[in-house]
């Protein structure tokens, strides 16, 4: 071998090895930067992010690109003890095995967070029969009756807390019944409440009942008003709830009409533990397909578009159901909302499916559904479904996301709440 072919040899070997050092820099960065985008390394990406759908109505620091359990504000109107280790942590998430056990074998990262706890994989418990037993109410206490003067009111007030109207629900609506000495107008709708929503239903003069609206000539006998008490913003607190009473109260004297309120106490105590379970099945599920370079805007509206989802308001593409309601919802990464210009003008590294447990109808139907169109778009767009630590998502790990999802919904069933219902929709919005 001459001189001159060994030195070409030399010179070949050494240009290979700078070729295959200059991918792995590039493979290490583009790693870094999704794992950036993702959050913390060393979360599962069903298990450890934060949500956009926070209890308080704030958005989280660092918030993933997969939302999970949304924090519900706690009711500080009963002090509560601090809970034993064992509840903690049969209240972490249940179904992070396989990113738990991939995380063993790489160098713990440092957690920002001080008090995060790692989820643990555990039997799950069979929910006590007893816990939660939300019968039909009973009429309401009296806990504030007020009738002006001596004067006869048109409706019964025991007759209205018996009434089952459509609008409401005793378990998660706080009542206040309202009976009017004359036919009235309503004017204008009042401001009872500034956090939570509120109905008013109105008594027309032929005894029938329908949302309460200040139309010209429309005259009321009285009013049933509910304060929604439970949804993501919380548990409305006593100090709330007696604000609204005298606002209520205030009305009810301006009508001069008589005031029935429900014990603030015999209501709470059924409301507390719904919204503890409501905190427990209030999740969303989310996949990441992640490109191993990037997908321009045009191409990605193209194919999320062929699978029926459309682009709204809130800067998210949406799937929607029969009846024109969200089903599933795919979102960027970095939670940076999608618009006409952006999607025609720079590209991505991917994108976020979302499945929101309370607001999807229940049944294995629905999550298989959502699985055959994240692989469609994984396939379609040359995408990697992964987790936070961009490792692909194993069959035996999505069954056990699927299980998790059926049995949450199955919780809600129990106490009489279908998943994507009307009722749910109030309940977890």
């Amino acid at each position: 071998m001459s001189d001159a072919t060994l030195i070409i040899l030399v010179f070949a070997l050494a240009v290979i090895l700078g070729v295959i050092a200059y991918n792995m820099y590039q493979e290490n960065k583009y790693r870094q930067q999704v794992r950036e985008q993702f959050g913390h390394a060393d979360k599962d990406a069903l298990l450890g992010s934060q949500t956009d759908h926070v209890r308080d109505g704030k958005k989280q620091a660092d918030t993933a690109a997969a939302p999970i359990k949304p924090l519900r504000q706690k009711d500080i109107s009963k002090s509560q003890a601090a809970e034993p280790a064992s509840v903690a942590e049969e209240k972490n998430d249940l179904f992070a095995v396989k990113t738990a056990e991939a995380a063993e074998a790489v160098p713990a990262v440092a957690e920002t967070q001080p008090d995060f706890v790692e989820p643990v994989i555990k039997p799950e418990p069979k929910p006590a029969e007893a816990a939660f037993n939300f019968e039909k109410m009973p009429a309401p206490e009296r806990s504030q009756t007020k009738v002006a003067g001596r004067q006869k009111l048109l409706l019964n007030m025991d007759d209205l807390t018996k009434l089952e109207l459509p609008w409401f629900d005793p378990r998660f609506d706080y009542m206040a019944y309202i009976a009017l000495s004359e036919p009235q107008e309503l004017h204008a709708i009042p401001r009872l409440s500034s956090r939570h929503r509120f109905q008013i239903a109105g008594c027309t003069m032929d005894d029938r009942f329908q949302i309460a609206e200040p139309i010209p000539s429309v005259y009321y006998q009285g009013f049933v008003i509910g304060l929604q008490a439970i949804s993501r913003s919380g548990l409305s607190t006593t100090q709330e709830i007696e604000q609204f009473g005298a606002q209520v109260n205030s009305f009810a004297e301006k009508m001069n009409g008589g005031l029935l309120l429900t014990d603030i106490e015999t209501f709470l105590n059924v409301a507390r533990p719904l919204d503890e379970l409501c905190a427990r099945v209030d999740q969303t599920i989310a996949m990441h397909l992640v490109s191993r370079g990037s997908i321009s805007g045009i191409e990605l509206r193209a194919a999320v578009e062929n699978l029926g989802f459309e682009l709204g308001v809130d800067g998210a593409f949406h799937l929607a159901n029969e009846k024109g309601e969200p089903l599933f919802s795919i979102v960027s990464l970095d939670n940076s909302p999608f618009t006409s210009s952006l999607l025609s003008s720079q590209a991505y590294r991917g994108f976020s499916m979302l499945f929101d447990i309370p607001h999807v109808p229940a049944g294995e139907k629905q999550f298989n559904r959502f699985m055959d169109l994240a692989v469609k778009l994984s396939s379609t767009l040359s995408l990697d479904l992964v987790n936070d630590k961009l490792e692909e998502l194993s069959t035996q790990w999505l069954k056990e996301v699927r299980s998790y999802v059926l049995a949450r919904q199955e919780e809600m069933q129990k106490v009489g709440i279908e998943p994507g219902d009307d009722l749910s929709r109030r309940l977890f919005s």
